[in-house]
Order: C-alpha cells, then structure tokens, then sequence
C-alpha cells in the first residue's frame, strides 16, 4: 500500500512536479522513505494501539509530519526518525479515540452474521482482540521494544539505535515485555478455562 505523495510546485518556474519524478535529490529522498517505511508505519501503529479504521489515516499523518520535518532526519538514521513520529501519531491516536462516545466494533453486539469460514476468522479476530488487549496494557515504552522485536524482527543493536536507547536498556524493557506478555496469554486462558 503506497501513500499519496503531493506534488512539488517549483518556486522558480511555478510548475507542478509529481514528487516520483526527478524534481530534486531531496524529492527523491522523501520518496524512497516513504516508499521504504510505510509497512514498518503501518505495522508499528497497529501494533501501538491504532485500531485499523484510523490505522491508514494515522501512517498518512505520519508521512505528513515526515515531509514537514524532513530537512532534520539524518542521512541513515532514518528509521529511528520515522519511529519516533509513530510512537507520538499512536499515542495521539489512542488518545482521541478514548475521548469517543463510539461503541468500539469489538464491543458491538453481534449480529449473527455468517461469513464463509467464520470459525476460522472468529478465531483470527479473537487472537487479534487478545494480543491487542494485552499490548494496549503495557506502557509504551515496553510495548514498543516488543513490536520491534517480535513482529518486526529488529536485533536488539538495532532495537537500541532506532528507540536511541541503550542496548541493556533496550534488553532490560524486552524481558519486562515478554514477561507481561506471558503473564497477559495466562490470564486470558484461565478466563476462557473458567478458572
């Protein structure tokens, strides 16, 4: 999924560029970015908590911010950059979307509609509903060691280098995440088991 980039008007000649054609180096930068991350945005706001009907609107947000503050991301570090704009789009998101009256979709009564395979896509949403539960509850910082680790596949060095965090830290904050993950699937089987 690619986001719509705007179109460059030239200060000097007053045309309109689009913004994947050649208009500059700093243009095609923006571009690569975007094209680059916006999985990894995608990916990492839904994994901080932005449910998936604000989720492409939340990546759009990023991406804007990206190309107003694009002359302050240093060449290569890039992702932590991005990063740190998901982790402050998701939790704005997460934020207005408490402030709601609206009956979250999960928490709607069920209309006892039946979809082809809908044991299979019941089990899928209710994996997906647990392990949001579970990661709604950690504090962001846990939270977002754990989606970089676990979904993103990112190595601890690199879990360090794009949070700008300490290695030991980084390990410290995984371990707690793991932890409370393990603790969060615990409860939720005793739930179901009755216990």
């Amino acid at each position: 999924m690619l986001v719509a980039l705007p179109a460059i008007t030239s200060r000097s000649s007053g045309t309109t560029e689009d913004i994947s054609g050649s208009a500059s180096s700093a243009d095609e930068r923006l571009h690569d970015i975007v094209v680059e991350y916006y999985d990894f945005v995608w990916r990492s706001l839904r994994r901080l908590g932005v449910t998936p009907p604000e989720t492409d609107d939340a990546a759009q947000q990023v991406f804007m911010i990206v190309a107003k503050k694009f002359a302050d991301i240093e060449e290569g570090k890039e992702r932590p950059f991005v990063f740190g704009i998901v982790m402050r789009v998701a939790a704005n998101a997460r934020r207005a979307r408490a402030k709601l009256r609206e009956v979250p979709e999960e928490d709607a009564p069920d209309l006892g509609l039946v979809q082809p395979n809908a044991e299979a896509s019941l089990d899928r949403a209710a994996a997906r509903a647990a392990l949001d539960e579970i990661l709604g509850r950690m504090p962001d910082e846990r939270r977002a060691v754990l989606v970089l680790s676990v979904f993103e596949e990112l190595s601890l060095p690199e879990i360090a280098a794009t949070l700008q965090i300490p290695v030991t830290t980084a390990a410290w904050r995984l371990k707690r995440a793991r932890e409370e993950l393990d603790a969060g699937i615990a409860r939720l089987r005793a739930r179901r088991q009755g216990v």
